[in-house]
């Protein structure tokens, strides 16, 4: 089986607990997307990144809690997580014509792309 070298971006590797949620925040559920940025899209993919996905994402409750690149093996170059304390917020966050446009948007910049939730723990979860 081939490793793979994965880096936490802005910041080595440091524990989640670290990050940046709100106080009180207890996570219980984790939204995963892993993706493959198309060469041609770099610059614009950041930029929707950065100004729009993110904070649409956490204006409607979930948290950001990692941005991992791949650098070794057959894995996406990329995983972004996400993070909600409840089910429905994420079900709901799921189901709503903004995420599916937010989606859209972003499939438009990369390849390979996979979405899947999985209960939250601690540490890096594929």
């Amino acid at each position: 089986m081939e490793a793979a070298r994965r880096d936490r971006i802005g910041g080595g590797n440091q524990d989640e607990s670290n990050c940046m949620l709100p106080n009180r925040f207890v996570p219980r559920y984790r939204l995963i997307l892993q993706y493959d940025i198309r060469q041609e899209m770099y610059e614009p993919y950041y930029e929707y990144v950065i100004k729009e996905f993110v904070p649409a994402l956490q204006s409607m409750g979930l948290q950001m809690v990692g941005v991992w690149h791949t650098t070794y093996g057959s894995y996406p170059t990329r995983q972004v997580e996400f993070v909600t304390e409840n089910l429905e917020t994420l079900t709901d966050v799921l189901h709503s014509d903004r995420w599916q446009a937010l989606e859209n948007r972003l499939l438009a910049f990369t390849q390979h792309y996979r979405r899947k939730t999985v209960r939250y723990r601690s540490g890096f979860q594929f």
